[in-house]
């Protein structure tokens, strides 16, 4: 029997969403093979829950637990963080450090996809598409103007590293973008502001599932709100239609740039992609490798799709990172 840490939680404004993904994770973990350990990481603590909800403090100089005066040492660890410090590196090279095998990609990809700009310059050369954009790091110097004239308008004002659609804002008009600059600012010291993509908005994913890099059956994002953001994602304002109604040309064409850019970046684990598809060119958002695993979230919804039970894609995740 595996001991299997699920780390949830973290340090920015995804805590509460991450926590949901982590408990679903250990419900759905295969019990014949595992036995999964809820460990909480805030700034305040780091902390195992059992299911009396006491919490019982982690050693952070291994990684250890002691319950009962056992010393409990984990086998592997899945990643359940969104955001800081799970999604962004962190985590990631102190288990490499530790030698203890987890179940998301490693720190440099970790830290690269978490920050919008440097991923979409990475992957640009590989002929990959995506908005105009410009940045701004705090203090910057800007006028509307200068902006306006390099992505128009509309156009979307987002923090560089954040996830949720925490921070984000779609301005139509010269006035509204110094206001949309500091709500962004309150995420991140650095933000990206880029033309709207006019066109269909998927999400792919694409995970390595028994060794073979799979892309899931692709989800189109129909948002009654002015774009997908955090109400969309998790209270219900939005349509998340999978198969996403897109021709067979299309659908084989944007999983191949999501394929291609895990295999690009030598990813592990879950990806998933952000896509607007315009003119029949996708052009990607963003990819996240900490993707909410919450029934309702869109890496669940497409393994369905494609066949493979929660515990499956969970038991495939963490035998993947044991071998």
């Amino acid at each position: 029997m595996k001991h299997i840490a699920i780390i949830m939680g973290g340090y920015s404004s995804e805590y509460k969403i991450s926590l949901t993904s982590g408990n679903v994770v250990y419900q759905n973990l295969d019990a014949n093979k595992y036995k999964g350990y809820r460990i909480h990481i805030s700034k305040e603590k780091w902390v195992f829950v059992n299911d009396q909800e006491q919490e019982i403090p982690v050693d952070r100089a291994d990684f250890s637990i002691t319950v009962n005066g056992n010393t409990i040492r984990f086998d592997a660890v899945f990643n359940a963080i969104h955001g800081t410090p799970g999604e962004d590196g962190l985590m990631q090279a102190y288990f490499e450090l530790l030698g203890i095998p987890q179940t998301s990609c490693d720190y440099y990809q970790a830290a690269l996809t978490f920050n919008k700009r440097d991923l979409l310059s990475v992957l640009k050369p590989y002929g990959i598409k995506t908005a105009t954009s410009y940045y701004l790091n705090k203090g910057d110097a800007f006028t509307p103007e200068q902006i306006i004239e390099r992505v128009g308008l509309p156009c979307f004002v987002k923090p560089n590293k954040s996830g949720s659609s925490f921070g984000i804002s779609k301005v139509k008009t010269a006035h509204e973008l110094p206001e949309a600059i500091e709500i962004a600012y309150k995420e991140d010291n650095e933000i990206i502001i880029e033309s709207f993509l006019d066109g269909t908005e998927v999400s792919v994913g694409v995970i390595n599932y028994k060794g073979v890099i799979t892309v899931l059956p692709i989800t189109e994002i129909v948002s009654e709100n002015d774009f997908f953001d955090y109400e969309a994602k998790y209270l219900g304002k939005s349509q998340e239609i999978t198969p996403a109604r897109i021709s067979p040309e299309m659908t084989a064409k944007v999983g191949a740039i999501a394929k291609k850019a895990y295999e690009v970046l030598k990813m592990k684990g879950f990806s998933r992609s952000e896509f607007i598809l315009v003119n029949d060119e996708p052009h990607m958002l963003e990819m996240n490798t900490i993707p909410g695993l919450t029934n309702e979230s869109l890496i669940p919804q497409q393994a369905r799709e494609a066949g493979i039970s929660l515990p499956e894609l969970f038991s495939n995740a963490i035998d993947l990172a044991l071998a």
